[in-house]
């Protein structure tokens, strides 16, 4: 009996020295660029919540001495009557329509790729993929030059057929200030989404598309019937992905002629919290803003995410 149970845990041994190193094996192979992720991105994110928790300015930059201060910082912008009129409003009104139209301009344009040959399909690629190349500055000082009050095409197009009778300075208006940016994001994100949508039309299976025609399915219902539902992962990607990228946006406001805070009401959180830090020498209270940014972005990433995988369980 002693010997079978000593047979029986040394067959056990292998089995579970194996399962071990399987496990432990791809953290292995991850620990290399782990650890560059930790130097590059999680070391910085808490050094920036570390200042968060300071009154921290130029005195201290130059002593070095911290001076810590708990959550005032938090506090004193949840109290801030700015956040909630104009900070937040501009946040998200323009991270929800700046999502919602990139993503609505890429499908249609991947549905349009899809159904060109490959030359033509290769071409319209490859001129859409300028806009996503150019840098987010040149792009925006693009925008400017179009709207610009004085020599800006879009004002001499109104004035020559009659729809303007003076100059429009199109940035000092909260809404119309947002208006072009939104065309700019858009603009510049949209071949993103066409491209990687586009490779998911191609791998639709023509079989269903066929029968759902040949069963009498009109165009639009094929693509909401049939590609959206095979195309959720791929959906869920460029939603995520625009939803980041358009809540953090920076340089398409900070840009425009009163976008580095000379013109408050078109302040968001990623520009409210440089004019803080480096306009007012405010650096604990710009990292608090920062922070609180980071945290929208993971509260709006994982109730989508969650989101997601509950309707794939359903």
């Amino acid at each position: 009996m002693t010997q079978q149970v000593t047979t029986q845990l040394t067959e056990k041994l292998p089995r579970l020295s194996r399962a071990r190193a399987a496990t432990v094996r791809p953290w292995l192979l991850l620990a290399p660029a782990l650890a560059v992720l930790a130097v590059l991105l999680l070391w910085p994110l808490v050094r920036v919540f570390l200042f968060s928790l300071q009154d921290y300015g130029l005195r201290e930059i130059t002593t070095g001495e911290p001076n810590w201060i708990g959550v005032e910082n938090y506090a004193q912008i949840l109290a801030t009557p700015e956040l909630w009129t104009v900070v937040l409003p501009n946040t998200f009104g323009f991270a929800v329509l700046s999502v919602a139209g990139t993503v609505v301009l890429g499908t249609g344009v991947a549905v349009l790729l899809a159904s060109l040959g490959t030359f033509w399909r290769t071409v319209t690629s490859s001129a859409i993929m300028a806009a996503w190349a150019m840098p987010a500055v040149t792009g925006t000082y693009v925008w400017v030059w179009i709207f610009d009050a004085d020599r800006g095409v879009f004002n001499d197009a109104l004035m020559s057929l009659g729809l303007l009778d003076d100059p429009t300075n199109w940035f000092t208006n909260r809404w119309t200030f947002y208006a072009i940016v939104l065309l700019n994001v858009i603009h510049h994100g949209f071949p993103f989404v066409a491209v990687t949508v586009l490779a998911g039309l191609l791998g639709v299976p023509k079989e269903m598309l066929e029968a759902a025609e040949m069963d009498g399915a009109g165009s639009f219902r094929r693509f909401f019937s049939i590609i959206v539902p095979q195309l959720r992962q791929v959906f869920a990607v460029v939603i995520i992905l625009s939803t980041i990228w358009d809540f953090k946006v920076f340089a398409q406001v900070f840009l425009m002629p009163g976008g580095a805070g000379s013109n408050r009401s078109v302040l968001n959180l990623g520009v409210w919290s440089y004019v803080e830090s480096f306009g007012q020498n405010r650096y604990g209270f710009g990292s608090a803003i920062a922070v609180l940014l980071t945290l929208l972005l993971l509260v709006v990433t994982a109730v989508y995410v969650r989101t997601v995988l509950a309707e794939e369980e359903r």
